[in-house]
């Protein structure tokens, strides 16, 4: 059994803290906000009254929180000072490659072992213990991640090292924006034009069209029973923080001079998705933009 302190138990950190439990290990919990607290604990976590005292005994903290200015103060003024030197601490937030990349370098050079490991798989993967994680550390220190994040893991990748995993992700999740924005001004062409919706996925499932956004996570409701597209889009990966993330890659973009038109195109559009209402509803739930029928969102 492992003391794992958990830090941000917002809508993903809540269901990853819980898996830690279900696996077996002592879980102290901390939140500001109470009522994800008190979830926590009927979770079977022990509350905490502060970061610093959540971290104090830990063998393992792990943070999930939402910006990178978070980041740096709770590890700055909380973790740091605070917990043993042995700790092995993993950072599961997204946020930029620098913030990142500045907290390892503080935490390594007061003696700590430290991963940015954000995720990849939306609120159900949180809960059913099935996210991928994208582990930005040191070659040696790998093993170790790798065996802390299984309870909560369907996939667990080495990026390389420290920030590496930040950029995985913006990277991936610039690519999944745009493609999901493709897919759904496919359905919503196909719908203009006559075709079927459903019979348009049972093709483009199956020929050169073929992506995650349409065969694992369809957009239209009906062909893939688990896509939050039959809960009138609720849960999933919220718009939101879909945008969050595009912004993200487009900030990294401009640091290092890449080119990404794409990128800042669906940057652009869920940002006026968002600025419309939306940002609370799945990211597929483009589709209803596209397709004029936003009204049918909040029905």
């Amino acid at each position: 059994m492992t003391r794992i302190a958990f830090i941000g138990l917002g809508n993903m950190g809540g269901g990853m803290a819980a898996n830690q439990v279900k696996a077996g290990h002592q879980v102290r919990a901390f939140d500001l906000s109470p009522a994800a607290l008190d979830k926590a604990v009927a979770a079977g976590c022990t509350a905490a009254a502060t970061a610093a005292e959540a971290v104090r005994d830990a063998e393992l903290v792990i943070t999930m929180l939402p910006a990178g200015q978070h980041v740096r103060a709770v590890y700055a003024n909380e973790v740091i000072p605070n917990a043993p030197a042995s700790a092995l601490l993993v950072d599961c937030s997204t946020i930029d490659v620098d913030s990142a990349r500045a907290v390892g370098e503080q935490a390594r050079a007061a003696g700590f072992r430290f991963a940015d490991a954000p995720v990849s798989g939306g609120i159900m993967a949180a809960e059913a213990g099935t996210l991928a994680f994208m582990v930005g550390c040191d070659d040696a220190d790998y093993p170790a991640y790798e065996a802390a994040l299984q309870p909560m893991a369907r996939a667990v990748f080495h990026a390389g090292g420290l920030g590496s995993g930040q950029a995985a992700k913006i990277c991936n999740n610039m690519l999944l924006g745009i493609s999901m924005i493709g897919t759904c001004e496919a359905f919503a062409l196909a719908e203009k034009l006559g075709l079927a919706p459903e019979r348009f996925f049972e093709i483009a499932s199956k020929s050169s069209g073929q992506c995650w956004s349409v065969t694992s996570y369809c957009p239209w409701p009906g062909p893939v029973e688990a896509a939050p597209s039959n809960r009138n889009y609720e849960g999933g990966f919220l718009s939101g923080l879909m945008l969050k993330d595009l912004k993200l890659a487009q900030a990294a973009a401009a640091s290092s001079g890449a080119t990404t038109p794409m990128g800042a195109q669906a940057e652009a559009l869920y940002a006026l998705f968002d600025g419309l209402g939306y940002g609370q509803k799945d990211f597929s739930a483009m589709l209803q933009l596209f397709r004029g029928k936003l009204d049918s969102l909040t029905s």
